[in-house]
């Protein structure tokens, strides 16, 4: 750690703060994501298979999409607390987290209606066949009515995180987790005089949890009510959804752009068969583990460049930025060191199907590749949100997604007869690029300066 922290000007008191906020944010998201991989896991190993995986597979997208817009909002939410934290408005930062819970609640009941209304027309349009598409369509209704409570829930999350506390959503985050991994096993296989429902159990589990979740993070919420600073207006004030919108609004059509990229992506590999696809779900269940250190990080960035800039710390700030990513530049490589050991280990977990394990096995080899991007562009791009400059992140994205997953994947898939591999290989170069490109504009040092102008635009309150 010494070694990390040379030379930034930080004290172990600065040190203590990211570790504070990036241990409980990434073991809430390493087990959250692990309890989602044990989801996959006992579809993989259900009397159906690989056919379950690829239902599920089919409404990921669509279900990512709208976590994407609700991602995006929150980025707000922790940018603006985070901010008013550090400048000591207080009862700004709960302004701001009353009109986020607000905002989301009416996102949340909207996409819940248009995911259930729509389910047959969305799993089709992702290329499910007549082997997946009844499970599919019933797995995307079922899980449509856990989006509202979700919602609520990710905008308290976020709250919690612009403070800098993380050890709460930790807690009811893991706590609502397991219980949907205890319900997958009743329901997916009919334990305990359960009724065995497989994919629709699956789908049953996570709503119902994704319920729970909602009413531990109140409870949370109201324990430390008088700290958060949520008593008074709780109507939707153009004042504090601007502070939202400054951020989130940007951050949401990079999430949109993204997730348009990754349906046409996942449409093209689909086009290769139920096994091969099945395949390629196991590699982003794992992928997505990747994700989460970087994640973690990224929470880490957002919240302290904001603070250190709501206090006119940019010194400090810039000095957070380069600790962070190098403490997950050092994740990335005991990541990539696995993987390229254990990826045949690692994949037997989820199926008994040799070929399906051998697709994946080779997919996790190319992940490895990809973890330097990964553990570079997530916080740096975290750290330039928490300065709301967000359009380089969205330009990044822009060029990362659309020149590889999009106009490269097809001749990469088909045209040079790669198959999944030319799939993943474009998901390596799309990572890489957006490291670079966000890693660029971190070095200019201009990014310290974007939320000081919109400060001075702000008009008083």
């Amino acid at each position: 750690m010494q070694r990390m922290v040379k030379g930034l000007g930080l004290t172990g008191e600065d040190t203590g703060k990211v570790a504070a906020i990036v241990l409980p944010a990434l073991v809430e998201l390493v087990l959250s994501h692990l309890f989602t991989m044990v989801d996959t896991i006992m579809l993989g190993r259900s009397d159906m298979s690989a056919v379950a995986i690829a239902a599920v597979g089919l409404t990921n997208n669509p279900m990512n999409l709208v976590r994407a817009i609700l991602i995006a909002l929150n980025v707000g939410t922790t940018a603006g607390i985070a901010w008013s934290v550090g400048a000591g408005e207080h009862k700004s930062a709960g302004q701001i987290a009353r009109n986020a819970l607000m905002l989301n609640a009416l996102v949340g009941l909207t996409a819940s209606v248009i995911l259930y209304t729509f389910a047959g027309q969305l799993v089709s349009f992702m290329g499910a066949q007549a082997d997946t598409y009844d499970y599919a369509r019933t797995y995307l209704r079922i899980v449509a009515v856990g989006v509202f409570p979700l919602s609520i829930t990710f905008a308290i999350t976020a709250s919690f995180r612009g403070l800098g506390q993380t050890r709460l959503p930790m807690v009811y985050n893991i706590l609502s987790n397991l219980m949907n991994v205890v319900g997958n096993y009743l329901l997916i296989y009919g334990k305990f005089g359960m009724p065995k429902l497989g994919v629709a159990g699956a789908a049953i589990s996570t709503t119902c949890s994704q319920a729970v979740g909602l009413v531990l993070a109140l409870g949370f919420m109201h324990a430390a009510f008088s700290r958060m600073h949520l008593s008074g207006d709780w109507r939707l004030r153009v004042t504090w959804l601007r502070r939202i919108l400054n951020v989130g609004v940007t951050s949401m059509i990079e999430q949109l752009i993204m997730q348009v990229g990754f349906i046409i992506f996942a449409r093209q590999v689909s086009g290769l068969g139920t096994t091969v696809f099945a395949a390629h779900q196991i590699g982003l269940s794992i992928n997505g583990l990747t994700w989460m250190p970087g994640q973690a990080f990224g929470v880490a960035a957002t919240t302290l460049v904001g603070q250190s800039l709501g206090a006119g710390q940019k010194r400090k700030a810039e000095a957070f930025v380069r600790l962070i990513h190098r403490m997950s530049m050092l994740v990335a490589v005991l990541m990539a060191a696995l993987f390229l050991t254990c990826a045949p280990a690692i994949v037997s977990l989820y199926t008994t199907d040799e070929e399906v394990a051998a697709l994946s096995a080779g997919v996790l080899r190319l992940i490895a590749l990809g973890m330097p991007g990964i553990c570079t562009q997530l916080p740096i791009a975290a750290g330039l949100r928490g300065a709301r400059d967000t359009r380089f992140p969205l330009l990044a994205s822009m060029a990362g997604i659309w020149i590889y997953r999009v106009m490269l994947a097809g001749p990469f898939i088909y045209d040079f007869g790669w198959g999944l591999t030319g799939a993943w290989m474009t998901i390596v170069l799309d990572q890489t690029t957006r490291a670079l490109v966000v890693y660029a504009r971190f070095r200019t040092g201009k990014w310290l300066h974007v939320g000081e102008k919109m400060e001075k635009r702000r008009k008083p309150v």
